[in-house]
């Protein structure tokens, strides 16, 4: 079983009413892609994507922060945890980015309403740690996948939104460059 699924079925079996989770990250790429690579489904975490608007009732929602609560007790003796949970206006993303989520069917769950962002999107959220070479790997992976040109790469660059830290501006035009290089290999330019 992928790592991501045993902890989202997890968390669902402590909820008792829908909750619609934006899952990013590894956990993302192993349940919202055919064919991942297997380093992704060994991901130990899930991390989770907060729209702006979604943040008040989602902070509010004690049900939902107990079922975080005990899904890690739970799977703390396997190394296995949700703990990254942060608004929309902490990560990379585009404007527009929650116009563009897609469902994600697995696992089969109760309450939860899983869905992740555009591949696009995805891979504004990798470009978070600079030019990291394992995030550079899954941004490899996401754009031969979806065949994602650099025109399209292009334009998330340009409709990104940055949170307003300076390491986090230096992360994102570090790796700027490598994913330009990455979509030009893809199309075979290099």
């Amino acid at each position: 079983m992928i790592n991501a699924e045993r902890i989202l079925q997890e968390l669902d079996q402590h909820l008792d009413h829908t909750v619609k989770l934006v899952i990013y990250g590894r956990a993302a790429i192993a349940l919202g892609f055919d064919g991942p690579p297997d380093s992704v489904k060994h991901s130990l975490d899930v991390d989770g994507i907060i729209s702006v608007s979604q943040a008040p009732l989602l902070r509010g929602d004690s049900n939902f922060w107990d079922a975080q609560e005990a899904t890690n007790a739970e799977l703390d003796k396997e190394g296995l945890y949700i703990t990254h949970l942060f608004e929309a206006d902490q990560v990379f993303l585009r404007r527009d980015w929650e116009q563009h989520l897609l469902p994600v069917a697995r696992p089969p769950v109760r309450w939860l309403r899983l869905f992740r962002p555009a591949t696009l999107d995805l891979i504004l959220t990798k470009m978070m740690r600079g030019d990291d070479a394992q995030d550079m790997e899954d941004i490899a992976f996401m754009i031969g996948h979806d065949r994602v040109t650099e025109a399209q790469i292009e334009a998330a660059f340009d409709q990104a939104v940055i949170p307003d830290l300076k390491e986090l501006r230096d992360a994102f035009e570090q790796a700027k460059p490598r994913v330009r290089e990455i979509a030009m290999r893809a199309r075979g330019l290099s």
